[in-house]
């Protein structure tokens, strides 16, 4: 018995070994095409199966030609494939987050593609082009890259060299909306003030993102406060954050600038280096999370050595920057319709840059404190965090999700190699100058379904949020902002600190509710509509709605267009912000006056008879035509008008000169008295251009891209108090104009060529920055002969230039690789100007490519 027992094992064992005749043999990799060790491919309907290796490659036998192998691997699809006599099978799995239905910006439909909207969505790999260009923070690599953002990084502007305000077609910083995977992103508590474009506005903080934690960026580049509410005017920036589980990456990035102007004999300046390391894992098997720490270090640099006769600044230039940054992204599936997911991240931001500087005189009792003049270093410590937490599920054919999202930014001012001239001895040289912060708070449902049998497809989506806005002012020490002797300038030299009279704490709520329908009317013709009702506890109530098209001509040809009204709110630092510099005396028994920016419905304000802020009203306008006759190239053009009513601007001063306000001005003991009001109605409109090609060419594949846009900005009217009727030119002089107009180049353009040979990518771009012009210091104001400033003195003209970066990416192999380069290779400046005539107080304003020069860098990156 035993005998046949094992001689029919044998048989099986024999029978099973023959049956087994067709060797399978192959590659198992990740979406990025890393190979997936550990994986198991299974023969259907038998017990043949193969494992993969450490560079995921399996080689297994099965019994049929027609035989079907099964993939199935945590935190990835399942694949089932049918091999049909083929003994190469090469599976490339994708993860179950990016299989998911996601959405994208401008649209509610989770089945859209950037291909199927009304309004043109252009969309950056940021997993790409970092590896391959100079800049290491987020705002400066899309300056570089998109021809339709622009953030010039500013200097010496009191906080605003910290922050680098970004903006759509040169519309105001705040009309741009930045989500973070489709939730709305909080603003900075900064306001800007001080010689910076974007002057009265305040707006989100994009570099508390590191590059590395980011997937791709979506930019709306369509009026969109229908679809998402206020700050949506100009366009609607989503930043994607990473989905992927591959473990560990590792990138360092090193760079230095070409000294140039400076005022010692070094070559190079600006030393910037930065470090990230990202990990992803599967939770489960079907969540994921994905976290990353991200450290940046920016030195200074120095380009105040221009004209002798003419210094302002011995130390002008970029800040030092110290920013670390921790950000995470996570779902986890509860059963097959539900899923909780949450992200955020945390990020603290110490700077330092120089202010103008200071002498004092040999008989000062200050002298001895610094013989040689002194430089005061601002300082500001910008702690930001946020975090969102929501579900998705499905509830009767719906696709529901439910979540809150909170956002905090504290701004904080701190003076060092300073003084008090007003305490004399014994004054402190660092100070506490105080700051302020602001919290948001958002709860927001949305449902959406798609029915399949109306038309060629309708998608019907509503929902309702709730957002809670907090505004504070703090107070530094009292040696930062208090007055001990008249007859000299008050608080710490440099930078004022914010008292207590300044102080204030608000809050504001607002309700909505919107409704969007995206229709496929016929295989050709689509349309959108969307609609939206706001209320605010101060404003009152706004409406805003949208409506587009998209008509395929043939396959190749599309048309596209949409028209909307929406609304933008006042943030509560324009409504409540306030600041006071006292005057110094000629007597010393005389009351001091002061400069005042005054707060929406102080004394000043009501002297002025300046009403309290409410809504700026838009409309815009878009029309469109894109032409893709195959993969390898497609063109698009696109044309957009927005108008904004009752636009919001920092206006002023008044003084007490002024005959129709002057007396009230005085009662208050104000000099000069600047102000928030709704003033504007301002014009932008332009092209944007967008050029792809990709071919094979010798040995490699060549990527051409073009994109270039051109746009104009008017101011059409510019509106008064009924008290202060008819004086335009005191609200807004030539010169604020010249900044609100000159926020973007009128002409830039961007070509960039990529040429990739096995592993081996060169990258040669040129951006084109078209003339600009402003007015400088001399406006209004004459020589020493006494004889007023000509139109030729006093606007600046900075003439057009390109700047050159080229870099070379070798990637030695599914672990390591590694880029060498250069930005602005050919160390171009804009045109030279005089330090005494700028804002900045350099020989340059922030224009164009910047101030800094050539930089020149290198980056690893290595997976684990």
């Amino acid at each position: 018995m035993s005998k046949f027992y094992f001689a029919f094992l044998f048989f099986l064992i024999a029978s099973q070994a023959f049956a087994q005749k067709y060797k399978v043999a192959g590659l198992v990799t990740d979406e990025a095409g890393k190979g997936i060790p550990g994986v198991t491919i299974q023969e259907m309907g038998t017990n043949a199966k193969g494992i993969t290796d450490d560079q995921g490659i399996y080689q297994m036998y099965v019994h049929y030609g027609n035989a079907t192998l099964i993939v199935d691997f945590d935190g990835f699809d399942k694949i089932e494939k049918e091999i049909k006599g083929i003994g190469t099978q090469n599976f490339i799995l994708k993860s179950v987050s990016k299989t998911k239905p996601a959405l994208i910006v401008g649209s509610r439909n989770l089945r859209t593609t950037a291909n199927d909207l009304t309004s043109t969505v252009e969309i950056i790999d940021i997993k790409k082009i970092a590896s391959i260009n100079g800049q290491f923070d987020l705002t400066q690599l899309l300056q570089f890259v998109s021809s339709s953002l622009n953030s010039n990084r500013q200097i010496g502007t009191d906080g605003t060299d910290n922050i680098d305000q970004i903006s759509i077609h040169g519309m105001g910083p705040d009309q741009m909306l930045l989500l973070v995977n489709g939730k709305r992103r909080h603003q900075s508590a900064l306001i800007n003030l001080s010689g910076s474009y974007g002057r009265g506005n305040s707006s989100a903080d994009l570099n508390t993102i590191p590059v590395a934690s980011i997937d791709h960026i979506e930019i709306l580049k369509d009026g969109a406060a229908a679809q998402y509410g206020s700050d949506a005017v100009a366009g609607v920036v989503n930043i994607v954050l990473k989905e992927t589980t591959n473990g560990f990456s590792a990138n360092a990035n090193v760079g230095i600038r070409k000294a140039k102007y400076n005022r010692d004999s070094s070559f190079v300046d600006g030393l910037n280096y930065n470090a990230n390391l990202n990990y992803g894992a599967v939770i489960g098997r079907k969540g994921f999370i994905n976290a990353t720490a991200d450290y940046n270090f920016i030195n200074h640099t120095n380009r105040s050595n221009t004209q002798p006769d003419s210094v302002l600044r011995k130390q002008f230039g970029d800040p030092r920057v110290y920013n670390g940054s921790v950000t995470f992204n996570t779902a986890l599936p509860i059963n097959h319709n539900t899923e909780i997911y949450s992200f955020g991240g945390y990020n603290y931001r110490q700077t330092e840059n120089f202010a103008f500087s200071r002498t004092l005189l040999k008989n000062d009792s200050l002298y001895k404190i610094y013989p040689n003049g002194f430089d005061p270093v601002v300082s500001r410590n910008i702690e930001d965090r946020a975090a969102t937490v929501g579900v998705r599920t499905k509830w009767n054919g719906f696709d529901v999700d439910l979540s809150n999202t909170y956002g905090f930014n504290k701004f904080h001012y701190k003076v060092n190699n300073s003084l008090n001239d007003s305490f004399g001895k014994g004054t402190p040289t660092s100070m506490d100058a105080g700051g302020f912060k602001t919290n948001q708070n958002l709860t927001s449902l949305n449902l959406s379904q798609f029915y399949e049998s109306i038309m060629k497809g309708v998608n019907l989506a509503f929902g309702a949020e709730y957002r809670m806005d907090w505004y504070n002012i703090f107070s530094g020490d009292v040696f930062s902002y208090l007055t001990f002797d008249p007859l000299k300038p008050t608080g710490a030299q440099g930078f004022r600190g914010y008292s207590p009279a300044e102080e204030i704490s608000k809050k504001r709520n607002n309700a909505a509710g919107y409704v969007d329908i995206e229709a496929k009317v016929t295989t050709r013709l689509s349309l959108s509509a969307a609609g939206r009702f706001d209320y605010y506890s101060d404003l009152g109530s706004a409406v805003g709605g949208k409506g587009g098209v998209k008509f395929n001509i043939t396959k190749e040809l599309v048309l596209h267009g949409s028209y909307g009204i929406g609304f933008h709110a006042p943030s509560l630092a324009q409504q409540f912000f306030s600041n006071a510099t006292v005057n110094p005396t000629t007597r010393p028994l005389e009351i001091p006056t002061q400069n005042v920016i005054a707060r929406s419905g102080s004394e000043a304000a009501t002297a002025l008879g300046i009403p309290d802020l409410k809504l700026e009203n838009t409309q815009n306008a878009t029309a469109g035509v894109t032409f893709s006759p195959d993969k390898n190239f497609s063109v698009s053009v696109d044309g957009y008008y927005v108008q904004i009513r009752n636009r919001i601007i920092l206006a002023g001063p008044l003084s007490q000169n002024d005959r129709t306000v002057g007396a009230g001005l005085k009662k208050l003991n104000i000099d000069q008295a600047r102000f928030f009001t709704n003033s504007l109605t301002t014009s932008t409109a332009g092209v944007d251009l967008t050029i792809k090609y990709g071919a094979e060419l010798g040995v490699g594949k060549l990527n051409v891209s073009v994109g270039a846009n051109y746009n104009t900005m008017a101011i059409d009217t510019i509106k008064t108090s009924e008290k202060l009727e008819g004086k335009q030119a005191s609200y807004l002089n030539r010169r604020e104009r010249y900044f609100i107009l000159s926020a973007a180049p009128p002409v830039k353009v961007n070509l960039t060529l990529d040429y990739t040979v096995d592993n081996l990518t060169f990258m040669a771009r040129a951006i084109y920055f078209g003339k600009m012009e402003l007015i400088n210091n001399y406006f209004g104001k004459t020589d020493k002969a006494g004889k007023v400033y000509t139109e030729k003195d006093y606007v600046d003209v900075y003439k057009s230039v390109i700047q050159t970066d080229v870099s070379v990416h070798y990637k030695f192999d599914q672990y390591l690789s590694f880029t060498i380069g250069g930005s602005n290779i050919l160390n171009v400046y804009p045109t030279m100007s005089k330090p005494n005539k700028t804002e900045s107080g350099g020989a340059w304003d922030s224009v164009q490519m910047g101030n800094n020069g050539a930089f020149f860098f290198a980056k690893v990156f290595y997976n684990f």
